[in-house]
């Protein structure tokens, strides 16, 4: 297979850096070893990769004929989405901003065997 098989979730709410310290972390591993990993992983972002990857998994068998046993997780790259802005009451009548992050996450799979 020379294509990658990939999918996307755009607008995760939750910030990139968070979601990154997860995705850094099944980059070159094997699809499945990938899933169960993220399985026991306690976060949030962890949840959120971990649909992405079935996603993508089920992409590779369904578009592209692929077993899932011969995938591997090429890239998991997280971009910023765009930031809600919002304000919180502060002492003496003002206001304090809070930004609140979103997340386009994308995974890349490849076949194992070229």
């Amino acid at each position: 297979m020379s294509a990658q098989v990939h999918a996307t979730t755009r607008f995760a709410r939750m910030s990139p850096q968070k979601v990154r310290e997860v995705a850094r972390q099944i980059q070159g591993l094997p699809a499945e070893e990938a899933v169960q990993l993220l399985r026991f992983i306690p976060r949030k972002s962890a949840r959120i990769l971990g649909k992405t990857l079935a996603s993508a998994i089920a992409n590779a068998e369904n578009n592209h004929n692929l077993s899932s046993s011969e995938l591997i997780v090429v890239s998991a790259t997280v971009n910023q989405g765009p930031v809600i802005k919002r304000s919180m009451p502060a002492a003496r009548g003002s206001a304090h901003p809070i930004h609140k992050s979103l997340s386009h996450v994308r995974v890349a799979l490849g076949s194992a065997t070229k």
